[in-house]
């Protein structure tokens, strides 16, 4: 029996802690009385187990155990890294 989990694609905002980072999600959904396609963002902390993650990166999460009271993704992979 395989289990699908959620991946997100956002973009580090902030380095939260120690392990942890802060991570934007943006999504485009019709709006639903002007029929027009809006942003939605939503700010994800995601465990980061070797602190290699720096503001502006671009990264996708894996949803896994709940880590912490609001932790429940874990770092998959950096897609690409931001302007130093």
């Amino acid at each position: 029996m395989s289990i699908h989990k959620r991946e997100i694609h956002g973009v580090v905002v902030k380095r939260s802690g120690d392990k942890t980072a802060s991570v934007l999600v943006t999504r485009n959904v019709l709006h639903p009385r002007y029929h027009k396609t809006v942003k939605r963002f939503k700010k994800y902390l995601i465990h980061d187990e070797k602190n290699e993650l720096n503001v502006g990166d671009s990264v996708v999460a894996i949803e896994c155990r709940p880590i912490s009271k609001t932790k429940s993704f874990r770092l998959k992979k950096i897609v690409a890294t931001g302007v130093k």
